[in-house]
């Protein structure tokens, strides 16, 4: 059977099967199994003891009973919360054993799923849990990205559940000299969303092997809807997972944070292995007449999206992640290969429920062969076709630091002549892919490519630090200060840098040791880390006290921002017209530069040095920029 009669209107109109039940529905008198496998002649369910491979664990195998749209039913009576189990597939002839696509939760490495009972994960108090930025529009957000394990794997975070979930539920810790670490340290610094890098169950790391240090990013998917075990103080109880991660999505939401997942359903770890292919062989894959995966994800398969039957596996399980996490937010890696009506359906749906829930991803045209014509994807190129979804900007992370595909070309903030038009837009948050300001995330770092203060030093290496913590500053306050959305990698407000062993800057440290990726909390208790920290905590307060800079229409934008004159090539600036008006300028050059003020007294709030919400100094007539500085007042 060709791979693409999968994607013929026969094929969709037969097997499109529409239930809520797909998976393991578990209650104390007994638990219904319903798998999705169309082109199975048999179908059973292996019931085991343990989690592990052992096959000396199999209680009982169940043959399940062919049902309606393609799916296979069986029903066992009794308590089986806690029992493991498989779908025993026959195609063609052949037998897979798979987990289950649905699995809520698993064994160790997610061979084996879980049968459980959810309500009794819950911690204390989680149906009062809920996010603390709820009602807010997306201009709002402050986003900081995070990979759980630099959190809290450096010998100086003095945090006790290193590399866990419970690593962020930890207050009151802090670096040997009495800085605050972890979760105090970002709440400190003012942000309101923390996005975690992929925190489901991926393939890069042994979860058998506890114990051992072991670091990937996890954009390697393996069992979506599944908590990684590596990230739980027991990996081996599928429980413990989901229990520890609620834990920390409660404290996050107790102490202001709101919680982004990052989530990869552009790909997966390995597209023969997926589950979902080994029960509908390459169903879930795109991939060719000739039998070869179209790879425009780099990664050796793309997701075929287009298809009925992924399109509700990815709309589900995010669903299932806001509804059973309470999770507040999804960034999508490489969304630029799934097609804009999946991403407009993911949206609705996850709205109907939780309509504060905030969408944003790489909208990368990364090139896929698709099984059906007439799909757009997700690129930026067609945000207006996905008008609540947000993409990452590339253009003003390139304008500020350099392009990410040469490591010493230096950007605007490191005293490169730029595009002031391409830099004007970027401030409104209306590059020329943007049709809103809400669709531009406005970033300079994140957990791709160099550190910010690493690339700045590989493209002014001759510059002294001080003038390289200059550059860094700069960056911030023209992305925090632009219409759109900030968003910062974790450890950019003090300096986090990646050094090789050899003395380079790590570009790539997907896999690298903790040595090189953790935050290095000792680091803080230096005078010129805590000038940078402080710096940007002011920049977020006055971010947050000015509603002038969280536009959320084009038409507002247009309306109040004007760009202002300066001759200086170096210089931009902005007067922001209405009830709250500012003025903003940003000098990258190495001479300070005067310019004439709008008419009236200003009050000066940010600039070489300071930033926050306390005036500075009272200014009018003209003002003196600093070399690469940015300074902002207030009416």
């Amino acid at each position: 059977m060709s791979n693409n009669i999968y994607s013929s209107e026969q094929f969709e109109a037969k097997y499109t099967y529409t239930g809520s039940d797909l998976g393991a529905v578990w209650t104390k008198e007994n638990t219904r199994f319903r798998v999705w496998a169309p082109t199975a002649s048999s179908v059973k369910v292996n019931l085991y003891a343990g989690g592990t491979a052992d096959v000396s664990d199999l209680i009982q195998q169940l043959d399940m009973i062919s049902d309606e749209a393609g799916t296979w039913v069986a029903e066992k009576s009794g308590d089986l919360n806690g029992v493991y189990y498989t779908y025993l597939v026959t195609v063609n002839g052949v037998c897979y054993e798979a987990c289950d696509p649905y699995a809520r939760t698993t064994g160790v490495n997610g061979n084996r799923a879980m049968v459980i009972d959810l309500a009794s994960t819950n911690p204390d108090g989680w149906e009062e849990d809920q996010d603390p930025h709820a009602g807010i529009p997306f201009t709002d957000a402050v986003i900081y990205e995070l990979h759980l394990r630099d959190l809290s794997c450096h010998k100086s975070s003095g945090i006790k559940h290193q590399g866990k979930f419970l690593g962020l539920t930890e207050t009151g810790t802090k670096s040997p000299a009495g800085s605050p670490t972890g979760l105090d340290h970002i709440k400190k610094l003012g942000v309101t969303h923390v996005h975690l890098l992929p925190f489901y169950d991926y393939g890069s790391v042994d979860e058998s092997k506890p114990d051992v240090p072991q670091f990937n990013w996890g954009y390697d998917p393996v069992n979506y809807n599944v908590p990684e075990g590596s990230y739980s103080t027991d990996p081996f109880n599928g429980a413990v997972r989901v229990s520890e991660l609620k834990q920390m999505v409660k404290e996050l939401h107790s102490n202001g944070l709101s919680v982004i997942m990052d989530v990869v359903y552009n790909h997966v770890y390995d597209a023969g292995s997926f589950c979902f292919n080994k029960i509908v062989p390459q169903y879930f894959s795109r991939v060719n007449e000739s039998g070869v995966y179209s790879n425009g994800s780099g990664c050796g398969n793309d997701t075929a999206s287009e298809r009925s039957m992924v399109r509700k596996y990815i709309v589900d399980s995010v669903k299932y992640w806001a509804d059973e996490y309470h999770i507040d937010g999804f960034r999508f890696d490489l969304v630029g290969l799934i097609d804009t009506q999946t991403v407009n359906e993911i949206v609705a749906e996850v709205h109907k429920e939780h309509p504060n829930v905030v969408f944003y991803g790489e909208g990368w045209n990364m090139g896929t062969e698709v099984t059906k014509p007439g799909y757009a994807m997700a690129i930026q190129q067609n945000a207006a076709l996905t008008p609540e979804f947000s993409y990452f900007s590339d253009t003003i992370r390139d304008l500020l630091k350099g392009t990410v595909f040469s490591f010493t070309e230096p950007g605007y903030a490191a005293g490169a002549l730029v595009s002031k038009e391409l830099l004007t837009k970027c401030f409104m948050g209306l590059p020329d892919w943007c049709p809103n300001p809400a669709q531009s995330i406005n970033y300079v770092s994140c957990h791709d490519n160099m550190t910010l203060i690493d690339r700045i030093a590989g493209s002014v290496p001759d510059a002294s630090r001080a003038d390289q913590i200059r550059m860094n500053n700069l960056s911030a306050a023209f992305y925090m200060m632009a219409q759109g959305v900030p968003f910062l990698q974790a450890g950019e407000e003090m300096l986090r840098t990646k050094v090789m062993p050899d003395g380079s800057f790590a570009e790539n440290s997907f896999n690298l040791p903790d040595s090189v990726n953790c935050l290095k909390w000792d680091k803080m208790d230096e005078a010129e880390y805590q000038d940078v920290y402080r710096y940007y905590q002011g920049l977020i307060a006055f971010r947050k006290a000015h509603k002038a800079l969280r536009m959320t229409t084009a038409k507002e934008v247009k309306t109040h921002v004007i760009p202002f004159e300066c001759d200086d090539p170096h210089t931009v600036a902005f007067q922001i017209l209405g009830e709250d008006p500012l003025f903003l300028a940003f000098n990258a050059g190495s001479n300070p530069v005067t310019i004439s003020l709008p008419l009236g007294k200003w009050n000066l709030f940010i600039d070489d040095r300071e930033a926050g919400t306390k005036a500075l100094k009272t200014c009018e007539g003209t003002i003196t920029i600093a070399p690469i500085s940015a300074i902002v007042l207030a009416k």
